[in-house]
């Protein structure tokens, strides 16, 4: 059943009503590329070569239709264009959306720029290579405010709010967000970037680095109003965790899940706000860095030295007959099988499904059938050990996850 205090809450984002002030200025969808075989893959070298393809033949098949359109007598309006992608394109060679067939119409020709190699976080605790460009991208919404280049730093919480199918969660990336990553996910920013103007001074402290300034996506209501109740030494970067903080709260999710499956969260303020803020920023840190802590100490680790062959992963499973509980060991090939997993790891889940069987289910070697593309997660990392060494880690950022969690403050509501 539905509380009625939670629309008393401050929201964490709006965009219809201007009575609201929420929390953060802006939030966006996900990228959402619609042609993540071509545009996303483990391999940078492969998207590499399959966008040089995909281009290639685009700007070819532009020539070839202004050729078609002047021979056939035809404008370049929209049913020349269906008619013509539909004689004339090969599936394993060019992917057509609504959008590119419109860039088709316009004469719109594209040229590969390595600026646009950028990585992407794809799924929880599974990163790929995105060519991230809006020709090419179906929908980028207000994804390139939140990383406009491949150096601009940001932190984005995204969570699944508004979404019935499954337990709402939220996930934390300093990366691209993909519309995937919490299928779907609305991402609410630490930071926005907009471009310098022309007129902006060369010594204006806000004028940024590489043609884009740099602003707090929380806003300069949200830190006077938390500032009121706790305190000037809150300073907005506290506030963006606080918000993770709560996010994962067991209390505040079970409480609002009726109003959580329907629309953005709502944050109320709570007695204890210090601790929630550092239990976020503490699970910012181990959600962040998974790619470099110290593993859990695992029985079958593959000692320094073992060859890399021993390291490939097509797809893992859990072992059959695993001593303990039944998740315990994770057949990773045929030379590694790892053992010692905690029951308790898999206690935390992100959007209904535990950190450690999203690995196993993203980790393994698909081939797109359209296109043919393959997408090899283990030429990801320049390290052969990295998939074997990041269920490891993944290990320990579960149970390090649940016992902040499990430690969290009691949803003591002020306001």
């Amino acid at each position: 059943q539905r509380d009625d205090s939670y629309s008393e809450y401050q929201p964490m984002g709006e965009k219809k009503s201007v009575d609201e002030q929420p929390l953060f200025s802006t939030y966006t969808l996900g990228l959402k590329t619609q042609r993540d075989a071509w545009a996303i893959n483990s391999s940078r070298e492969h998207l590499s070569s399959t966008m040089r393809g995909l281009i290639t033949e685009y700007n070819s098949l532009c020539e070839r239709f202004g050729n078609w359109c002047a021979s056939q007598q035809l404008s370049r309006d929209d049913e020349a264009v269906e008619e013509f992608v539909v004689e004339n394109s090969d599936p394993k060679r060019i992917n057509w959306t609504r959008a590119l067939k419109a860039d088709l119409r316009k004469d719109k020709r594209a040229e590969y720029s390595t600026n646009r190699e950028m990585v992407c976080a794809y799924r929880p605790f599974f990163k790929q290579y995105v060519y991230f460009d809006r020709q090419f991208n179906e929908m980028v919404y207000q994804v390139p405010t939140l990383f406009p280049t491949v150096e601009s730093q940001n932190i984005v919480i995204s969570i699944n709010a508004a979404d019935q199918r499954k337990p709402v969660g939220a996930v934390i990336t300093n990366v691209v967000p993909s519309l995937t990553l919490s299928d779907p996910g609305q991402c609410f920013p630490l930071y926005s970037y907009e471009e310098v103007s022309s007129e902006a001074s060369l010594f204006d402290d806000d004028a940024g680095v590489d043609g884009y300034t740099r602003r707090d996506a929380i806003t300069d209501f949200t830190l006077d109003r938390y500032q009121g109740h706790y305190g000037l030494d809150v300073v907005k970067e506290d506030i963006f965790y606080f918000v993770y903080g709560m996010l994962h709260s067991r209390e505040y999710l079970q409480r609002y899940q009726s109003d959580l499956i329907k629309r953005i969260p709502r944050i109320p303020l709570v007695d204890d706000f210090w601790g929630f803020s550092k239990a976020g920023r503490d699970l910012a840190y181990w959600h962040l860095n998974y790619e470099i802590i110290d593993p859990w100490e695992l029985e079958g680790i593959p000692p320094e030295g073992t060859p890399a062959s021993a390291f490939r992963v097509e797809k893992m499973r859990f072992a059959k007959k695993a001593e303990g509980h039944p998740k315990s060991a994770i057949v990773v090939n045929s030379h590694v099988t790892l053992s010692g997993i905690p029951q308790e790891a898999y206690r935390y889940a992100v959007n209904g499904k535990s950190a450690i069987e999203w690995l196993i289910d993203r980790y393994q070697v698909k081939t797109d059938k359209a296109s043919g593309i393959v997408n090899d997660p283990n030429l990801y990392s320049d390290d052969p050990r990295y998939i074997v060494d990041l269920v490891a880690r993944i290990v320990r950022v579960s149970m390090e996850s649940v016992a902040i969690i499990d430690g969290l403050p009691k949803l003591n509501i002020i306001e």
